[in-house]
């Protein structure tokens, strides 16, 4: 049986930021349950409506989670009431239309809004995918070269490749403001790492 090494390498690319992440969300409160829900799914949807009239295309308005949990009253027994909260993210493409967006968001759905962060992310492009998977390809040799030396060998053919880690969608973000962030806040920022894994196996000679 031929011996075999396998080896997970990581690779980095970083590029500039070129969209901003909005995480937002309604929260309602009433005595009834359908009334706190209703309210909560008008708000929603007129939030997500002010984001199409400002330029957040579909693709990029994405509704999260829903829940509803009751209130109750300072000694804990009695219910006096439900919050229901519906989350959602959208995707700014155009950085300069952030605080023009965030003032069209409270416009619609008034005190309850909350918004939870707003980040610097990076559409992960096929050419930075290539440079981190180059990247990662480099650190697994390196590995595998340093332990087939160690083992009295040397590296053969590779046998298998398995990409994994990668992050699909966005980068990890490195900034992300307050939820009491003011609405013509400017966002700025440095780069963002496009980021993969791969496992390596080479046969040993």
């Amino acid at each position: 049986m031929t011996d075999h090494v396998e080896v997970t390498g990581h690779g980095t690319h970083h590029v500039p930021p070129d969209l901003v992440v909005v995480r937002a969300r309604v929260q309602c409160e009433a005595r009834e349950v359908a009334t706190a829900l209703t309210e909560s799914s008008n708000r929603t949807t007129a939030a997500l409506q002010a984001a199409a009239d400002h330029g957040v295309e579909a693709r990029d308005r994405r509704t999260d989670d829903v829940g509803l949990h009751p209130r109750h009253d300072q000694d804990g027994r009695e219910v006096i009431g439900y919050t229901a909260h519906q989350s959602f993210r959208l995707i700014v493409r155009d950085r300069d239309r952030v605080g023009a967006l965030l003032q069209a968001l409270a416009g619609a759905a008034g005190d309850a809004l909350a918004v939870d962060g707003i980040e610097l992310g990076a559409e992960p492009t096929e050419e930075a995918l290539v440079a981190a998977r180059d990247a990662a390809f480099g650190d697994a040799r390196a590995r595998a070269s340093q332990f087939a030396r160690l083992a009295g060998a040397q590296l053969g053919k590779v046998v298998h490749i398995h990409e994994g880690g990668s992050d699909e969608h966005l980068p990890r973000p490195m900034m992300a403001r307050s939820a009491d962030v003011a609405a013509w806040m400017p966002v700025e920022g440095g780069t963002q790492a496009i980021s993969t894994t791969v496992t390596v196996r080479w046969e040993l000679t």
